[in-house]
């Protein structure tokens, strides 16, 4: 097999690699040469104390990594593949209490619990809630002053922010506190935040605070809502109050970021692709959420550990080394996708990965996501079918993060 061209020294999670582009042309040299490479990094970088991690690329591979978590373990160094070099390692091991870097049996427990949020039934129950806020959001940006405005913070960010306060029962005018506390989570990589390691720690605990107490009020005053579903009766299986805190603090990123930057690929796609939007605006085709997801992979990557020496790819990764899945790469794998440099909403099937590999940490709230898409997009080709561009996206700075921070547009 033909070693791939790789400059010296890249790496895939380099937030700077990152804040630029999603390195597609990389991925797509890797899956064709070497679809399992190791990816050296130097000192303590990721802040793993280790010599670097295994690159995987192939949608295969991905999903084989995702549904054996007896091998590929996502508590021994988390979920997340890159932290800052200076964060200690007892932060680390603290975010083992969240649902993501959990395994079995532990995560079968928690996620046994916590999927009652998303039956079916209660996300029918919120549908049209949610489509009249999506309307709103729409018409309200609408309405603003002057030639442009901010795509993201006016519109992406909001039915996410909302869809979560009405599933929780988080009361809409303490979302922003959500949406600062999240942002500040994930964008310590970002200079433009000037937001240090340490500031990301004390507002993810600040959210926990905050959902923690939540717990506490239900308990004390019990009522005909989800909260209380979740933590009532701690010893006949539901939350307690710590568990109830880390499980929201996942839905502040997991539910939020993700589903805001999905939402915010997608418009941008649109506009760059103004066939796919004369569609949409014309047929609404049902496949267009994800095609939209799978184009967005809002999550480049997560990791796993290996629990033992394994082989994988035709490479023998040893017990205790760190292995990237990298779904961007996945989402553009051709022996999986016709034509995967092309945005089609009418693309079916779509077996992308950007709810995950499956496995246990398949995404809890894809049927809220997909609905929360389907929404926004539709209230905008029914209020703003003219959108245009007024300005290229001003990408995030993160290791793991796809994430897009502005996008200036115009109804003129």
């Amino acid at each position: 097999m033909q070693c791939p061209a790789l400059p010296d020294g890249f790496d895939f999670t380099d937030p700077d690699l990152l804040q630029s582009r999603v390195p597609l042309p990389e991925f797509a040299e890797l899956r064709r040469a070497e679809p399992v490479r190791w990816i050296p990094q130097s000192g303590n970088i990721a802040g793993f104390q280790d010599e670097g991690y295994w690159a995987v690329t192939r949608h295969a591979d991905v999903k084989y990594v995702s549904t054996h978590p007896e091998i590929f373990s996502s508590y021994l160094n988390t979920a997340i593949i890159r932290f800052n070099e200076h964060i200690e390692r007892d932060a680390i091991d603290a975010q083992r209490l969240i649902l993501l870097n959990m395994d079995p049996p532990e995560h079968t427990r928690v996620r046994g619990i916590v999927q009652r949020v998303f039956t079916p039934r209660a996300i029918r129950a919120l549908e049209e809630r949610l489509r009249d806020r999506a309307h709103a959001i729409v018409e309200t940006a609408r309405a603003l002053p002057g030639d442009s405005f901010d795509f993201v913070t006016q519109v992406a960010c909001e039915l996410p922010l909302q869809a979560i306060a009405e599933l929780i029962g988080i009361p809409q005018d303490d979302r922003a506190k959500i949406f600062d506390w999240s942002n500040k989570m994930i964008s310590y990589d970002d200079p433009e935040y000037a937001i240090t390691e340490e500031v990301g720690q004390e507002s993810a605990m600040e959210l926990i605070a905050y959902a923690m107490n939540m717990a506490a009020d239900r308990k004390q005053c019990p009522a005909k809502d989800i909260v209380t579903t979740l933590v009532s009766a701690e010893d006949e299986g539901n939350l307690n109050s710590d568990e109830f805190g880390f499980f929201v603090l996942m839905l502040a990123v997991a539910g939020n970021e993700t589903t805001r930057n999905a939402i915010t690929h997608g418009m941008h796609a649109f506009l760059t692709h103004p066939d796919q939007w004369e569609k949409y605006t014309a047929e609404r085709p049902s496949t267009a959420a994800e095609e939209i997801v799978r184009w967005a992979t809002p999550v480049n990557a997560f990791q796993r550990t290996a629990t033992q020496d394994t082989e994988l790819g035709g490479k023998q990764i040893k017990k205790g080394d760190r292995v990237g899945i990298f779904y961007a790469a996945a989402n553009h794998d051709p022996d999986v996708f016709t034509n995967p440099d092309v945005f089609d909403i009418t693309r079916d099937p779509n077996p992308h990965l950007g709810f995950g590999g499956g496995g246990p940490h398949y995404c809890l709230g894809k049927s809220l996501a997909v609905l929360e898409i389907d929404l926004i997009f539709n209230a905008i080709a029914d209020a703003m079918p003219n959108l245009r561009a007024a300005g290229d996206p001003r990408r995030l700075r993160s290791a793991w993060i796809n994430g897009v921070k502005e996008l200036q547009v115009t109804l003129s």
